[in-house]
């Protein structure tokens, strides 16, 4: 009841006819022909009462305020065409029927007002996206603290409570805290508006506060709710120097960050950007519907005017037009892309105009790139393989545990794919070690899984190009290319191993490089041929070569049933376009349902692919689905670019005229399916309350709808075409 009451009055307050039509009437019914001045007849209204003055004088306000708004709409380029209505009401008035004319009022209010309701239900995700911006921000402001880092925790400042970073603890502050005071017992931060942040300040974001710049966490760990920049349903744990992105929602627990973007710079407000710009634009059937209610006013009142002709009455002419109403054109359809425009952005897909929308629904050829877009962003790891006659009592799970140990601090591209890897065996092993398996002898009983929790790591020591090498639990082990883990501490391979029960050839010991050559040879034939798609990494334990771990670029989970909705969708072709090599693709190709690949493609080629798609004749719409830097000058030379993101701003997102948030392949089908039932209903609305409208035009002109009932029964029908249009928000593809 408090709800309906609120909305009651909110609509009052944004359509104050609406209250004044309704009052409008006691006045009416009460003293209708009530003439304290006696007898004064006027030309064409006669003598009208009290009563009837006053709604002469409100339909007077009313034709002004309409005239007033229809000027307003032709200043900025579009087409005013409430002429019916301002018509209709005059002619009610003329013809001296004073309750159609208040009736033509009230209708007027109150479609503003449900015009209103519409609009605002149909924003209801992109305006709780705009109220969920941070608005303020709490900036450290102590000694030390500063653009070039954080205090020392020595001590300096006098503090004995610092936690090494710098900062004392601020969990459970006392309630000044939340004002920004400045006594240092209690609070070390002053709460500023967000756009006073500047890059550089040390901010503190407190538990459940949303964070307000994008910046670089100082914390050594956070965990953040990032629904409300990429739909992400768990929430995320992050570490020290990771980057925070405004919009997200912080943890239980305080964290601090160092500002790296000011306020309007970014992530969210980049979002809040595309949103405005979505929610502002015009699609092309919205400024068409517009054009075709000019020839709608035409023909109504050309019906209008022959049922008056015809039939001799005047009143005839008011009968039709109360019954005329172009809101189906005017109200319904702008209310259907905006509802379709949410329901995109509560699913994680802003897009930047309402034409795109539009042109969604009508994509006949979708083009795809490889690596990030069809399958995951770093290759992952399928299998170890052990190397035959090793004679290691290692398995595989020991393997890749120490392999991923050293893999972690790595920048190499396979490194997080190793680095994951190693995290699950590490779980395996410790699972079998408290299920009681002891696989291991006794003298290595401390390996990590078989007692001992977590690895020691020391001595780390990357080579760029090669490989990785470290100590773990006392042991040495290398990673990375055969002759890379193979070779001693020296760098160089011990020859004499090449090839067992050979004599050594004074030229072998002469040549290291030879030998290394040999022994990468033996020890690829011993481990067998990669798939033309597969990698590899090489282990060494203590000096032992021991095995490989293979990895490739493996599809999405969803990439092969998401490809699958687009072809349910009737989208006519599917194509993937990479860098790759053509081997590699057309196996990634083949797993997801692609037929049509084209590999080894340099920017400017994939450039050229889709351009020629889209210059063919007959050939629909094209879209490009994308995720990299790399991408960016292919989204832009597609009808529709579509980049895929994990809510960050890149080069590809800056190009595209789609941006999923979500880093979901499924969202593409999404979208475009939420495309093609938007422009449905409209469609739909708009010509059902089109056909209402004449079907009731043509029984005015026979007289078979009385005047007053005529202006309810229009308000009716706009009210069945604004609500079939919001049903645009259901979910129901």
């Amino acid at each position: 009841m408090r709800k309906f009451i609120y909305l009651c009055s909110h609509l009052c307050v944004q359509v104050p006819l609406l209250p004044i039509a309704v009052l409008t009437v006691i006045p009416l019914a009460v003293c209708p022909s009530w003439r304290p001045w006696g007898a004064a007849d006027i030309p064409v209204l006669g003598n009208p009462g009290v009563g009837q003055w006053i709604v002469i004088i409100v339909v007077a306000y009313t034709i002004i305020d309409t005239v007033r708004g229809m000027i307003d709409d032709l200043r900025h380029g579009r087409v005013g065409v409430d002429l019916l209505a301002v018509v209709a009401i005059a002619a009610t008035v003329a013809v001296q029927e004073y309750w159609a004319s208040w009736a033509v009022v009230l209708m007027i209010s109150s479609g503003e007002a449900i015009e209103e309701y519409a609009q605002s239900k149909a924003e209801s995700s992109l305006t709780a996206l705009m109220t969920a911006a941070p608005q303020t921000a709490h900036v450290v402001r102590r000694p030390g603290v500063g653009v070039a880092g954080v205090n020392t925790g020595d001590g300096s400042d006098g503090s004995s409570d610092d936690r090494g970073d710098g900062f004392r603890k601020v969990a459970a502050l006392p309630s000044s805290a939340a004002s920004g005071s400045s006594d240092a017992a209690t609070s070390h931060y002053d709460t500023v508006a967000v756009e006073s942040v500047t890059p550089g300040d040390v901010l503190i974001v407190l538990p459940g506060e949303t964070v307000p710049v994008d910046g670089e966490l100082l914390s050594g760990s956070a965990t953040l709710d990032l629904s409300n920049i990429n739909g992400e349903p768990v929430p995320r744990g992050v570490f020290a120097g990771a980057r925070v992105m405004s919009g997200a929602v912080n943890g239980s627990t305080t964290l601090t960050m160092r500002a790296t973007e000011a306020a309007s710079d970014s992530q969210y407000q980049r979002i809040l950007a595309l949103v405005a710009a979505a929610q502002d634009s015009r699609p092309a059937v919205v400024k068409t519907a517009d054009v075709l209610a000019v020839p709608f006013t035409v023909l109504a009142l050309a019906i209008a005017a022959v049922a008056w002709l015809v039939s001799g009455v005047p009143t005839r002419f008011a009968q039709v037009l109360v019954l005329a109403t172009p809101c189906p054109l005017l109200i319904a359809a702008p209310v259907a892309y905006v509802a379709g425009t949410g329901r995109l952005a509560k699913s994680g897909i802003l897009i930047k105009t309402q034409d795109v929308l539009e042109n969604l629904g009508r994509v006949t050829h979708v083009f795809f790139d490889k690596t990030g877009t069809l399958t995951v962003k770093q290759p992952q790891v399928t299998r170890v393989e052990m190397l035959p006659g090793a004679g290691t009592h290692l398995n595989e799970d020991h393997v890749l545990m120490m392999a991923g140990v050293v893999e972690t601090y790595s920048v190499h591209i396979l490194a997080k794919g190793i680095a994951k890897a190693g995290t699950e065996a590490l779980s395996r092993l410790h699972r079998r070690f408290e299920e009681g398996q002891r696989l291991c002898p006794q003298p290595d009983a401390d390996w990590p899984g078989h007692g001992r929790d977590y690895p020691v790591v020391k001595h780390i020591d990357e080579d760029a190009g090669k490989g990785i090498s470290g100590e773990v639990n006392g042991h040495k082990v290398r990673v990375g290319r055969l002759s890379f883990a193979a070779s001693s501490e020296d760098g160089f391979l011990p020859v004499e191993r090449i090839v067992p029960g050979r004599a050594t050839t004074d030229g072998d010991r002469r040549s290291g490089k030879q030998g290394e050559g040999r022994l990468a040879d033996e020890s690829r034939t011993r481990f067998g041929m990669l798939a033309p798609d597969e990698m590899a990494s090489y282990v060494s334990v203590d000096g032992h070569l021991i095995a490989r771990i293979v990895l490739r670029d493996v599809p999405r989970a969803n990439a092969k049933s998401a490809l699958a909705s687009l072809r349910g969708l009737g989208v006519a072709k599917l194509s993937m376009l990479t860098g790759d090599k053509r081997s590699s693709a057309a196996i990634i190709a083949s797993e997801v349902g692609i037929d049509d690949v084209h590999a080894e493609l340099f920017p400017e080629d994939k450039v050229t692919a889709v351009t020629t798609a889209t210059v063919t004749p007959s050939r629909g719409v094209t879209m490009m689905v994308g995720d990299g830097v790399n991408d960016a000058p292919v989204l832009a030379a597609a009808d529709i670019g579509m980049a895929m993101t994990d809510g960050t701003s890149t080069a590809a997102s800056e190009s595209a005229q789609v941006v999923i948030l979500n880093d979901d392949i499924a969202a593409v089908p999404r979208a475009i399916a939420i495309a093609r039932r938007t422009k449905r209903v409209m469609l739909q609305a708009v010509l059902a309350g089109l056909a209402l409208a004449l079907i009731g035009m043509v029984a005015a002109a026979f007289n078979l709808i009385p005047v007053v009932v005529g202006a309810f029964l229009q308000e009716a029908i706009d009210v069945v075409s604004i609500l079939w249009a919001l049903t645009a928000l259901l979910d129901r593809d």
